[in-house]
C-alpha cells in the first residue's frame, strides 16, 4: 500500500499533489509524489533528490516555491529511507549496498513515469547524498536533463583526514567481516535539541521538520550502517576519475554552504573546477541544509536557481 503524506498546520501537503508508488525491478517499492505548477506559463519540470535520512515531507516548502515558479515538481523517497521499501529487518537503519543502486532507481522512475506524466525541459535540484547519486545517473541522463542543481552535495565528510581514515577502514573492516549491517555511525533516530543540531540555523523549519516526524516517527531513519559508508565511499571515488569526469555533460550549479560541518566545502569548490559546464556558489554563513535555513540564506539559493534555470520559450521543449 501507499504510504499516505503526513502533513501539520506548519507543513500542509502542496496543493494538487499526487502521491503514488512504482515497483522497481527487484520488488521494492518506490513512493514519489508529482506536484502541478502553480503559476504559468508552464516551465518544465523539477526533480527534487533528497539526502540521507529524508522523506518528501520535508520538502513540502520547497515544492511550492518551485511550483510557483511555474514548474511540476516531482520528488520521492530514496529506497531504504522515508515511505519507500526499507531493505533491512531492522527497519531504522539507514542502509544500501551500493550508491549506483539509488541512480537506478533514478532512472527508472525517469523513464517509467516522469518522461511520460511530465511536461520537459526536465530539471535536476539534488541535496547531499541525494547530489551524489545525482552525478552518478548524470552520464546516462545526459539527453534527458537540460541542468542540475547541486545543494551541498556529498563529495566527502567534513573533519580531519584522520578522521576520514578511520571512519573509511572502520565501515571497510566490518564490511568484509560480515558486519556491513552494522551501525557504523550513531544508532536508532533520535530527535536532538536545536541547540545541538548541525544542519541548519532556522528555529522554526527545524522544529517543524522535527514535528512531522514526531507524528510519523516510521518516516526517519537512524544512522548509516557500515555498508552505506562504504558504498558511499566507493560512490565519491566513481564520479572523481578523470574518465568519469569527462562523461558529464550536462551543466551543473553547485552551491555550497559556507558553514557546513557535514560535508567538506572545499571538496565541492575542487570538484567544481574539474568540470567544464560548471557554476560554483558558496553562500557565506549557512548551514548543510540550505533549504531548511533562514530565509536570508534560502533566498541567495533561489536568486541562483531563478538565474540558472531557463524559463519557457526556446528552452520549453
Amino acid at each position: 500500500m501507499i504510504r499516505p503524506l503526513v502533513e501539520i498546520p506548519a507543513n500542509p501537503i502542496p496543493s494538487g499533489t499526487r502521491v503514488d508508488s512504482l515497483s522497481l525491478r527487484d520488488g521494492k517499492e518506490l513512493r514519489y509524489t508529482i506536484t502541478p505548477a502553480s503559476a504559468q506559463p508552464p516551465q518544465g519540470t523539477v526533480i527534487v533528490l533528497h539526502g540521507r535520512n529524508e522523506c518528501i515531507e520535508k520538502y513540502f516548502e520547497t515544492i511550492q516555491d518551485i511550483a510557483s515558479r511555474g514548474f511540476t515538481v516531482a520528488t520521492f523517497d530514496w529506497r531504504g529511507q522515508g515511505a519507500s521499501s526499507r531493505l533491512l529487518r531492522n527497519a531504522a537503519k539507514g542502509h544500501v549496498k551500493s550508491f549506483d543502486d539509488y541512480a537506478a532507481d533514478f532512472e527508472q522512475l525517469f523513464e517509467s513515469v516522469l518522461l511520460p506524466d511530465c511536461r520537459g525541459p526536465f530539471y535536476i535540484l539534488a541535496h547531499s547524498a541525494g547530489a551524489l547519486a545525482a552525478l552518478l545517473a548524470a552520464p546516462a541522463l545526459s539527453n534527458r536533463i537540460r541542468r542540475m542543481v547541486l545543494l551541498a552535495p556529498l563529495l566527502d565528510i567534513n573533519g580531519s583526514r584522520a578522521r576520514k581514515t578511520m571512519a573509511r577502514v572502520g565501515a571497510n573492516a566490518l564490511r568484509y567481516t560480515g558486519l556491513g549491517r552494522a551501525y557504523m555511525l550513531g544508532g536508532p533516530h533520535r530527535i536532538k535539541p536545536f541547540e545541538l543540531n548541525e544542519v541548519t540555523s532556522d528555529t522554526a523549519r527545524y522544529l517543524r521538520n522535527c514535528n512531522v516526524l514526531e507524528q510519523a516517527p516510521e518516516l526517519a531513519i537512524g544512522g548509516p550502517t557500515a555498508s552505506w559508508i562504504v558504498a558511499a565511499a566507493k560512490a565519491i571515488k566513481k564520479i572523481n576519475r578523470p574518465e568519469f569526469i569527462e562523461t558529464i555533460r550536462i551543466p551543473l550549479l553547485m552551491i555550497a554552504a559556507g558553514a557546513d560541518s557535514v560535508v567538506s566545502t572545499p571538496a565541492i569548490e575542487r570538484y567544481a573546477l574539474q568540470l567544464r559546464n560548471a557554476t560554483l556558489l558558496t553562500i557565506d554563513g549557512a548551514k548543510h541544509e540550505i533549504l531548511q535555513e533562514k530565509d536570508f540564506f534560502r533566498e541567495q539559493l533561489f536568486a541562483a536557481f531563478d538565474a540558472f534555470i531557463p524559463g519557457t520559450g526556446s528552452e520549453t521543449e
